[in-house]
């Protein structure tokens, strides 16, 4: 049985992002109560029609096997409310119908880094109150999907053939977000095209990183990607290098809460148009 499942109270825990996502202040004081505790977030992007959906809510059960598991689907902005569109969730139906995995549409709210502007707060009270596992869908809008690399400890990239996915891993802005390539979709035609130019990008870049190829609809290859994020979690705790992306994660966290602050309280202060005027005249450029 999942060590977790009976000690977190699901419906507290929506109620309460729901003022996170609407209150950086309060979003504060909320997480600086909660004792702080280890947990990895699992950073989902692509091209929209990858996959990436039915792609997470695969692996999020098969986590949740073992791991308090919680998933943050990013979904594009209604022009009228602000709110989520819930398309994602509509697609994740084998971990929506699990008791024991935790998920929550989140809108994007026109960011153009497929991100929503209080995912970072989220995230961070999503593992403080005992998720093991926190998997972030992005939204799906390409190039410019790359904020989730500063708050994600992995990057899977999904690809899916028929596209145009083999000229944009070429672009370095996606390029160097990924941590694991997914070549969703491999029973298309055209998918071992993508399986071997994708290596071989990642040759000719230098980069020794996987490239897994996943049927998300049929199941296969999951586990075998559920496996390598495993093990590249683990490189990284050895190297170092996950202290490194959380030292980063933690930075725009905070650039990102003082941001927030400044959005939400002094965009009509006079005093703001100085301030921005003295950061590009003496730091921004």
């Amino acid at each position: 049985m999942r060590s977790m499942e009976l000690k977190i109270d699901q419906l507290k825990v929506s109620r309460v992002l729901s003022i996170i996502e609407n209150d950086t202040d309060e979003a504060r004081k909320i997480i600086d109560k909660l004792p702080q505790r280890d947990y990895f977030v699992i950073g989902v992007t692509g091209s929209p029609g990858a996959g990436k959906s039915s792609l997470t809510d695969r692996l999020a059960c098969m986590s949740a096997v073992e791991k308090s598991t919680a998933v943050v689907a990013i979904d594009p902005s209604s022009p009228f409310t602000g709110g989520a569109f819930l398309g994602d969730r509509i697609r994740m139906r084998r971990a929506t119908d699990d008791p024991g995995i935790f998920v929550r549409s989140m809108a994007s709210r026109g960011n153009v880094g497929g991100l929503s502007p209080s995912i970072y707060n989220t995230v961070e009270f999503l593992g403080r109150s005992g998720y093991d596992w926190i998997y972030v869908e992005t939204v799906g809008a390409g190039q410019s999907e790359t904020d989730i690399a500063n708050l994600a400890d992995i990057v899977v990239l999904v690809l899916a053939p028929g596209l145009g996915d083999d000229v944009q891993t070429m672009k370095a802005g996606i390029m160097e977000i990924g941590d694991i390539f997914v070549v969703n979709k491999s029973d298309l035609p055209g998918s071992d095209q993508l399986f071997s130019r994708t290596r071989a990008i990642l040759e000719l870049s230098g980069k020794q990183l996987p490239v897994v190829r996943t049927n998300s609809i049929k199941g296969n290859g999951i586990e075998e990607l559920h496996k390598k994020i495993g093990e590249i979690l683990e490189d990284y705790i050895n190297s170092g290098k996950l202290s490194e992306k959380r030292r980063k994660r933690d930075l725009y966290n905070n650039l990102n809460s003082a941001y927030q602050i400044i959005k939400e309280h002094y965009a009509e202060n006079a005093k703001l148009e100085e301030l921005i005027k003295y950061l590009l005249e003496n730091i921004g450029r």
